[in-house]
């Protein structure tokens, strides 16, 4: 049945109208029941060993387009639609996103379900259903404010199963609620996003802002994304949300194996379960405990998970590198804590590999390590940071589990959806192979001529018209868009430098008021998010919406430069800020981002990358070569040096002309129209400590950064840039990264 007879029958049937007197609402709702009729004539992939990719994140995003786009309706829809008067983008617009994961985390997660589908494995997510997510930012008195972010409304994509389990705390039991997700894979099948939930969450617990009582776990645990760990309340509850995660994982991979008639002694032949990051870490010790309930014995049982468990490491930071009181976890969840013990025993006792410490803390990581049969980092550098200095002691124990799995992004939504002038553009001149292999995209440096260029600037321009257009409706703030656009989008943290950026601009302000005038309006674009207990974090973004405030009410300043925060920054958003970006702000500190996947998708989309050598902007600079990005900044072996002798002092990076840019922040000007709290907590904070250290490149990115708009003003040689990175962005496709998993961890066909 054609597209347009099938929503006629579905209005029909629902409304009694024809599609042209439907409201957007109505049309959105079938076309909901039609991408839903049509995913289930998609075949699940089957092969004897399944992956269930265990993560507290997966940041999907709208689905409704993406879906449409995947099943190869997309155009027959927006045909359709147009012929009655109306826009999908409108009927879009009606879509709440699901809130359902923070950051890179979360969008590398949901890509891989986009390629598993696509590639035709046999793979299901699993997750929690958040009924509030990590939180609706808004910007109140130049201060984040944080707010629930309802999405569970109907029509929905989610499907009830009627599939429940029970869980057991220490001091109470829980029933848990299934519902699926379909993850339609582009031209090809669909597996399942299965997330638990509580039938008894009480979304009314939540007052004003994000507060709820954190103690009434059977009425809490899937209201919000990662509970504030800043209170005992709220590390307790991480502990109960974590458990009750991978209960329900444990309980429902060996009822489907029992299903499928698998012998459970033989698990590991079946199933290969991957630990994204360390909040499913306690699957470990579950899943022993119910193979023991299914009448293995416990050594066999250590061996099966030993051999169906695999762990991604994201992060080097500590504060992610979970570790949980053996109290608190002896008091939530006694059951695991006689097989905890045995894996402490029985693992290897080597220095600084210990699961259960002098302290008594119990280390997830190193669980993962010790009884997982793959370890894997998520860039080159990152992966040899992790060997070399940060997991060395488990490396040397265990050389043969560590490889590397550079991140990838689903570059058809990033580009074919996001961006489809561009993938129009692509298409006219090497055809349409590069959606199902991205490594085309290499074709695309023979198509340097005068002429391509300048349609390609076109392109650019447009997307960032609508960048402006989108921007003055949401938040009333007008844009030029003409001037260059510097977007820096990803979570706030101190090691991402957003207060570094905000140095620059600072800098910048004092030069223009002692006479220079920049030859290009710069627009500085951030959207972040800063987590509810991270002070910092928090006072950066004041910063940043006190200094945007001083340049729109300065009639000087505000002819060169501008400062907008996006407020909420999320996928829908991201959507539209990537195709508009001109420079691609990538400036964590060397050694501390683990890879970084906005990087991948706002070069794909032709940014030019500033950064730092760290995570995949490594391999960005190696495949762009060294006149397509710029790179600034000490190198991560000079980083960890530092580290390591504790040696850094950041007074030793200021001289007058810093000293300048950080009197700034406390000055009248900006205390006059802040919190001189907030501000002087930062001042202070860049004086004394600087822990990742934005002063130590802060001259070398001043440099590089003015180097960077000056070339900008050549628009032919910006454009080659533009154009090079476009086509090496094939390399970061997530199809390539779970083709490398499935070939080296999962080995599911």
């Amino acid at each position: 049945m054609q597209v347009s007879e099938q929503l006629e029958h579905i209005v029909a049937a629902q409304f009694e109208k024809t599609l042209d007197q439907c409201s957007n609402e109505e049309i959105y709702g079938a076309l909901l029941q039609l991408t839903k009729e049509r995913i289930c004539h998609c075949s699940h992939p089957q092969s004897q060993r399944k992956l269930y990719y265990i993560s507290a994140e997966f940041l999907i995003g709208k689905l409704l387009s993406n879906n449409l786009i995947n099943l190869g309706i997309y155009e027959d829809v927006k045909t359709c639609l147009s012929s009655i008067g109306k826009q999908l983008s409108d009927i879009e617009e009606l879509e709440y996103e699901p809130s359902l994961g923070n950051g890179g985390l979360g969008r590398l997660a949901a890509c891989f379900m986009d390629s598993l589908a696509t590639l035709g494995l046999n793979g299901d997510g699993i997750g929690l259903n958040y009924h509030f997510g990590l939180f609706h930012q808004l910007f109140k008195n130049l201060k984040q404010y944080e707010t629930k972010d309802p999405w569970l409304k109907k029509p929905s994509w989610l499907e009830d199963t009627g599939i429940s389990f029970s869980v057991e705390f220490g001091h109470s039991r829980v029933t848990s609620h299934l519902y699926d997700l379909d993850v339609v894979g582009y031209e090809s099948g669909v597996n399942t996003l299965h997330l638990f939930d509580l039938d008894g969450v009480d979304e009314s617990l939540v007052k004003e802002g994000i507060d709820f009582d954190e103690s009434l776990v059977d009425r809490n645990l899937t209201l919000f994304l990662y509970p504030d760990d800043s209170t005992e309340a709220g590390r307790r509850l991480r502990v109960y949300q974590e458990y009750f995660m991978v209960s329900n994982a444990a309980q429902y991979i060996l009822w489907e194996q029992k299903k499928l008639g698998h012998d459970l002694h033989h698990l590991d032949q079946y199933v290969c379960i991957q630990i994204n990051d360390t909040h499913p870490s306690m699957i470990i010790p579950e899943l022993i405990r119910r193979l023991m309930f299914e009448g293995v014995r416990l050594k066999e049982a250590i061996k099966i998970v030993s051999h169906t468990c695999a762990y991604t490491n994201h992060t080097i930071l500590a504060e992610a590198l979970e570790t949980w009181p053996y109290d608190t976890l002896a008091d939530i969840v006694p059951q695991l804590m006689p097989i905890i013990e045995v894996l402490h025993m029985l693992a290897p006792p080597k220095a600084g590999t210990e699961i259960i410490d002098d302290q008594q803390n119990v280390h997830m990581a190193s669980m993962d390590i010790h009884y997982g049969y793959s370890i894997n980092g998520v860039a080159a550098l990152h992966t040899e940071i992790l060997k070399t200095s940060e997991l060395k002691n488990f490396y040397e124990l265990y050389p043969d589990k560590f490889n590397n799995k550079t991140n990838g992004i689903t570059f058809r939504r990033w580009l074919l959806y996001t961006n489809p002038d561009l993938s129009a553009w692509i298409e006219k001149r090497i055809g349409p192979g590069f959606k199902k292999n991205a490594d085309e995209l290499t074709k695309l440096v023979a198509f340097d001529q005068t002429e391509d260029l300048t349609e390609l600037k076109a392109i650019k321009d447009a997307n960032k018209q609508r960048l402006c257009a989108y921007i003055e409706k949401t938040q009333d703030i007008h844009m030029d868009p003409n001037s260059i656009f510097d977007i820096q989008i990803k979570r706030l943290h101190e090691y991402k430098r957003q207060q570094m950026n905000l140095l620059y601009i600072i800098w910048l302000i004092e030069q223009i008021r002692k006479g220079y005038r920049p030859n290009h309006k710069v627009t500085f674009i951030f959207g972040a998010k800063a987590a509810p207990a991270y002070i910092l974090a928090k006072d950066i973004i004041h910063a940043i919406l006190c200094v945007e405030t001083i340049i729109e009410q300065d009639d000087l300043l505000k002819q060169y430069i501008q400062v907008v925060m996006v407020e909420n920054y999320n996928v829908t958003k991201a959507e539209k800020l990537i195709p508009a970006a001109d420079i691609s702000e990538q400036i964590s500190l060397a050694s501390k981002e683990a890879s970084g996947t906005g990087n991948m998708k706002l070069m794909l989309n032709g940014a030019v990358t500033l950064g730092t050598m760290d995570g995949a902007n490594v391999e960005i600079a190696n495949l762009v070569g060294k006149d397509n990005i710029y790179i600034f900044g000490q190198s991560s072996e000079t980083v960890i040096a530092h580290y390591a002798h504790a040696d850094y002092h950041p007074q030793d990076y200021i001289d007058a002309e810093v000293k300048a840019v950080l009197d700034f922040l406390i000055s009248d000007e900006m205390v006059t129209i802040g919190d001189a709290t907030c501000l002087q907590r930062l001042y202070q904070d860049l004086n004394h400590k600087d822990w990742f250290m934005a002063l130590l490149d802060l001259k070398s990115y001043i440099a590089t950064k003015n180097q960077m708009i000056k070339d900008y003003q050549d628009t032919e040689s910006w454009m080659k840039k533009s154009l090079v990175n476009i086509s090496m962005a094939g390399f970061f496709s997530s199809d390539r990264t779970i083709e490398q998993y499935n070939h080296d961890i999962w080995k599911l066909d």
